[in-house]
């Protein structure tokens, strides 16, 4: 968003420096600026909310180590820091017409919504258990589908269907 209201600033008055914004190496020295100060400035302030509000981590005494035992207290549901430091600058910084961008978004709020439901389940249903892994795992997998369909019958990837690459071997693509 803050990406596009740049470039049509750029195109309409085409201040000194704005171009900058055209590389992808800047947008994401700013995106990584602004995930910091996310972090930085309301990191703390989540982390109070969620022990105001008694979301706490409990501990299975069925476990039995006791450095496990120093988790109790830690308040819980901390991945909606991560979520939120990576997505608004991603939807800040990334252009939106890039099926890439899109696709990352979608994967990060789906997997973000399995590890809420989990967080739900152990602290405001009382279950210790959380999610059950095979749901876990199902979700996972369901995603993961939906985001190789998506690659797979999109015809910007129609070169790439059905190539593997061999990782630290240069170019070698085995279709």
């Amino acid at each position: 968003m803050l990406y596009a209201f740049l470039d049509l600033l750029e195109q309409w008055y085409q201040p000194p420096g704005f171009g900058a914004f055209a590389y992808i190496s800047v947008r994401a020295a700013f995106a990584a600026l602004f995930a910091l100060i996310i972090s930085i400035i309301f990191g703390k302030r989540i982390i109070n909310w969620l022990a105001s509000m008694q979301l706490k981590e409990t501990i299975r005494e069925d476990v039995g180590l006791d450095h496990h035992k120093a988790k109790a207290g830690t308040p819980s549901m901390g991945g909606i820091i991560i979520l939120l430091a990576t997505l608004i600058p991603t939807i800040l910084w990334v252009r939106l017409d890039n099926i890439y961008a899109l696709l990352i978004i979608f994967v990060m709020l789906a997997l973000g919504v399995v590890g809420f439901v989990d967080d739900y389940i152990k602290i405001i249903k009382k279950d210790k258990r959380g999610l059950l892994g095979r749901f876990k795992l199902a979700g996972q997998v369901t995603v993961g589908l939906i985001l190789g369909l998506v690659l797979y019958f999109t015809p910007e990837f129609e070169p790439y269907r059905t190539l593997s690459t061999l990782r630290f071997v240069k170019d070698i693509n085995i279709d």
